[in-house]
Formats: structure tokens, C-alpha cells, sequence
């Protein structure tokens, strides 16, 4: 089967959709300005960054890695947030994916002891793991959210995401290693804003609206297990 399926549902949510605000603005065409890329680190783009890294480190047992993905999320401040969302089934699931263990994405502590296990008792590296222990979250950046989604295999969630116009806008995916996750992010009209299919439950999305308004945030979980993952906002 192909994954154009999850493209079917959220087209078919996208048009039930209820604009933020009735101005006489021009809501034609694709809500997306094209500018460049903010070059600054935010949280969304750190916390994906980290699951990146740490995804890195247990595939090759480097404990280096795993402490430097546990520092950047210890310099992140999240806050959990609850958001509405509709959960259907993904025909075009594909049957792979690994041992439904994870509840949740790893967090720095998580990670701090996965390094501590690849350090297999390097006193250097373990004096770092420490080090870093000791310091705590220390000099946090605020100012994005996240919400955390149980997705069974085969399933895909929609939510429906607002942002403001001009305002540079993220998503970002985590999930928990134990699938494959797809994005597809489209505005009001439909138009295809955010895609990514590659094999990894870690993305990340950036763009710029034109105006107010919302986005629909589908995630497909293309595995036959539960993945267990944080959509993560700015």
C-alpha cells in the first residue's frame, strides 16, 4: 500500500475546519510567506535536536553522545499541555517496527543513565555524567509546549494546531524509537505546508503563516506497534 491515505484525511479534515477570526484579510492560496529559515536555536528545534542525538548514542552505545543530548534537554523547559485530537486508522501502515516498551520519549534523566551504562565505568566520562548531574537545569529557555500521544500502530492522529501570522511557527515530532512516524502539516486550504516520510520518529517542522490560523497536524504511525511520542510547539 501507499501512504497517501493519511493525504485523504486530513484534506477531508481540513475542509471541516472553522477559521480563528472572519476578517476581510485574504485567506486565498497557501498560508505559508516565504522567508528564511530562522537560524536561531529554539526549544522545539533543541528538543528534537536531543532525540536526534540520543537516537545516535543507543544505536552505538556512545555515552559522549547520550550526556550531550541529556545537556541540551536539561537546558530546555517544557510545559505539558492537553490538546484535542482525532485518532483514525492508517491503512498504509507497513508492518515493521520494534518491542512496544517505551511509555514515553526519553527525558534528560533517562538519558543521563543510558550514558552512565555506556561509560561502562570510564572514570572520566563518568565525572562528566556527574558534572552534569550536579549542574541540574541550569539557564533553561522557555517558551514552547508539548503534549504527549500514545499512537497504536497502524493509527494516525490529526490534531488542529493554531498560529498567528508573521509569527515563526514549529513543529516538532519525538517519538519514543519503537516505530516510524509521519508529518503531514497542511493549512486550511489544504495546501501541503510540512512533509516527511523518512524512516524516524524524530522531525521537525518550520514555516512562517501569512495570517492567522489553523494547521492540521497529522502523525501516522507506520509501524504495527504503539509509539509513544510528544508533538512539540512554539
Amino acid at each position: 500500500m501507499t501512504r497517501n491515505l493519511m493525504f485523504a484525511l486530513m484534506s477531508a479534515t481540513a475542509l471541516t475546519m472553522a477559521p480563528m477570526a472572519v476578517s476581510a484579510e485574504d485567506k486565498s492560496g497557501e498560508n505559508r510567506a516565504e522567508v528564511s529559515a530562522s537560524t536561531e536555536s529554539s526549544p522545539v528545534a533543541k528538543a528534537a535536536l536531543a532525540q536526534d542525538l540520543f537516537s545516535h548514542a543507543t544505536a552505538t552505545k556512545n555515552a559522549v553522545a547520550a550526556l550531550a543530548a541529556a545537556q541540551i534537554m536539561m537546558s530546555i523547559d517544557m510545559t505539558d499541555v492537553e490538546r484535542d485530537k482525532e485518532t483514525k486508522d492508517n491503512e498504509s501502515a507497513v508492518a515493521e517496527g520494534g518491542t512496544d516498551a517505551s511509555d514515553a520519549p526519553a527525558d534528560a534523566m533517562a538519558m543521563l543513565a543510558a550514558a552512565k551504562e555506556f561509560a561502562g565505568g570510564d572514570p572520566s566520562v563518568v565525572g562528566l555524567i556527574e558534572d552534569a548531574e550536579a549542574e541540574g537545569a541550569r539557564g533553561r529557555i522557555g517558551g514552547a509546549s508539548r503534549t504527549l500521544s500514545r499512537l497504536p500502530g497502524g493509527k494516525v492522529d490529526i490534531f488542529k494546531v493554531p498560529f498567528y501570522g508573521g509569527r515563526h511557527a514549529e513543529i516538532g515530532i519525538a517519538g519514543d524509537g519503537d516505530s516510524d512516524l509521519d508529518l503531514l502539516v497542511t493549512d486550511e486550504n489544504g495546501n501541503t505546508v510540512c512533509l516527511d516520510r523518512s524512516y524516524s520518529d524524530v522531525i521537525y517542522c518550520e514555516f512562517t503563516p501569512r495570517w492567522d490560523g489553523y494547521f492540521v497536524v497529522a502523525v501516522a504511525n507506520q509501524g504495527n506497534v504503539r509509539n509513544s511520542y510528544y508533538i512539540l510547539t512554539n
